[in-house]
């Protein structure tokens, strides 16, 4: 038998995206409490998800959203990652207030958002490892919050495209005008 890497590349790389979700969910935890909230998004989500940048760049002004809106395009798959916000006691201050009593609800734990990098850079290196392209976009990771892509709770909301070209369509991307 005979396969060509052409004909099971989307498979290989949606294996990957979901090798990258499971690094993600592993990764290790502040106070083993576990608060995140992973997706993999393809083929007309993906869609949806552009559109949704286009719609905030409108918003917003901000360019480089139509910039990334017409990028992650090029995605084969899009992992999602974002947080609940859960304080976890510690009134450990860095979120700026002496204790977690006294932080407001509007004001993430940084705790959550130190777990949240951690399983970015876990999936990042699984990424990595497995030779498929990527990059980290907030912009697409605010759209999909925008949409509830991972539930009303999640906030923070992370994205990472996915692909396996002979090269990184996500890197060297020129800036879109915003019409």
């Amino acid at each position: 038998m005979i396969e060509n890497e052409r004909n099971i590349r989307h498979q290989l790389v949606l294996d990957a995206a979901r090798k990258m979700m499971l690094a993600a969910r592993t990764a290790p935890k502040g106070k083993g409490i576990d608060i995140l909230e992973i997706g993999l998004v393809t083929d007309e989500d993906i869609l949806r998800l552009s559109e949704e940048m286009i719609r905030i760049a409108t918003d917003t002004g901000l360019k480089f959203f139509l910039r990334d809106a017409e990028n992650i395009k090029s995605a084969e798959a899009v992992v999602l990652l974002g947080t609940r916000q859960q304080v976890q006691g510690l009134n450990c201050a860095h979120c700026g207030f002496a204790t977690c009593t006294e932080k407001p609800e509007a004001v993430p734990c940084a705790i959550n958002s130190v777990d949240l990098g951690i399983a970015i850079g876990s999936a990042c290196a699984t990424a990595a490892d497995l030779r498929v392209d990527t990059r980290v976009m907030f912009s697409a990771g605010l759209a999909a919050q925008h949409l509830h892509f991972l539930g009303e709770e999640s906030k923070c909301v992370m994205e990472i495209p996915v692909s396996a070209s002979s090269k990184n369509p996500f890197f060297d991307r020129k800036s879109k005008e915003n019409k």
